[in-house]
């Protein structure tokens, strides 16, 4: 996509009224056309990194639409906001991807077709894996974002394994900004939900960890 292009789409997003009406409907055609063009060459990919790689170039294209659309506030379903919430977190843009998953779930937005999926166990569960990838190559998600996330999908309805291992990354990721307690609920909590979740043990290191400072208080 050129430069001309680029502003073409910046122009047309912003077409979105403060009630989230387009005021020219090509806009939203012409940004499903490029997502779907985007989609077709991400099909081409078999790397995640890679991938990932391209959903971060490609976002800022959709900048405008993100942020009209949320401001717009319509509730309106929006397939293609759908898959920009998927790919801000695939892409490590963490806090665009809860602003829309704030938004989706408000309104209740639905995956788009294709996807089984209900919006907040897909929100848990791309987090919960996003976590996981980022926590094994030692640059963990900030914690406020897994507390966020949490706050988020705590009322919505989806698999025990898949809260369990939010849970346990929240759970780590306190343990290891030096919030033992909190850590240690967060993690019984997804033993609890899960009693594979792979945090017996370090329920137990928390817990003796604990009962040391204790008595080094007394």
């Amino acid at each position: 996509m050129n430069p001309w292009e680029r502003k073409r789409m910046q122009v047309e997003a912003k077409n979105v009224s403060a009630y989230g009406v387009l005021a020219d409907p090509s806009a939203a055609t012409q940004v499903k056309l490029m997502l779907r063009q985007h989609m077709r060459d991400l099909g081409k990919t078999q790397s995640f990194e890679r991938k990932a790689a391209y959903k971060r170039k490609a976002l800022p294209l959709y900048e405008t639409w993100i942020t009209e659309t949320l401001k717009g506030n319509s509730g309106v379903q929006d397939d293609v906001l759908m898959y920009l919430m998927l790919w801000s977190f695939d892409a490590g843009l963490y806090a665009q991807g809860l602003d829309i998953a704030e938004y989706a779930l408000k309104h209740k937005l639905a995956m788009p077709s294709g996807q089984s999926r209900t919006t907040g166990c897909a929100i848990a569960e791309e987090m919960g894996d996003r976590a996981k990838e980022a926590y094994t190559a030692k640059n963990p998600i900030p914690l406020d974002i897994l507390q966020r996330t949490m706050t988020l999908i705590e009322h919505e309805d989806m698999p025990d394994k898949v809260r369990a291992e939010l849970h346990k990354w929240l759970g780590y990721s306190l343990r290891d900004n030096d919030f033992p307690q909190p850590a240690l609920c967060e993690l019984m909590r997804a033993l609890e939900l899960n009693e594979r979740s792979g945090v017996k043990q370090d329920i137990k290191n928390i817990e003796k960890f604990l009962s040391a400072k204790n008595r080094a208080d007394e």
